[in-house]
């Protein structure tokens, strides 16, 4: 199914560059395919928030981000590492959140890295753009 026609919940981006992130949330406001927007810097705090809302089932319904658009070249934590991580979280979890790697990354590793991971749904090159959301099938 695209995302055309498609309104989620939620969406998450996690992507250290907060100038990345306010054009990404621009894009997803204007293409009016989400009803809420979180936005992270850091792969870190979008994971401690995941964690959070599984300890809260009331919660996860309603702040479960249903996609995540993440970053792979970030300090700290990069996309990948954050991969690990989210592997740790309950089968609810992974099971209810598509992963969409967004990246300026040209590298064709990092491209064959992520589809390997079995939570990356979709790799889309940086800057997000009104067709690659309406070509997003998740």
């Amino acid at each position: 199914m695209s995302a055309k026609g498609r309104k989620f919940k939620s969406v998450m981006l996690v992507d250290d560059n907060e100038i990345d992130n306010l054009i990404n949330q621009k894009m997803l406001e204007a293409s009016d395919i989400t009803e809420s927007i979180m936005s992270y810097t850091g792969a870190k705090g979008a994971l401690e928030f995941l964690k959070n809302i599984e300890k809260v089932p009331a919660m996860r319904d309603s702040a479960m981000p249903e996609v995540i658009f993440l970053d792979i070249d970030m300090p700290l934590m990069d996309g990948f590492q954050f991969l690990e991580e989210f592997d740790k979280l309950s089968d609810e979890t992974k099971g209810a959140v598509s992963i969409v790697m967004l990246t300026s990354s040209l590298n064709p590793q990092d491209l064959s890295k992520a589809k390997k991971s079995q939570y990356v749904k979709k790799y889309i090159n940086k800057p997000l753009t009104q067709e690659s959301l309406e070509k997003l099938t998740l």
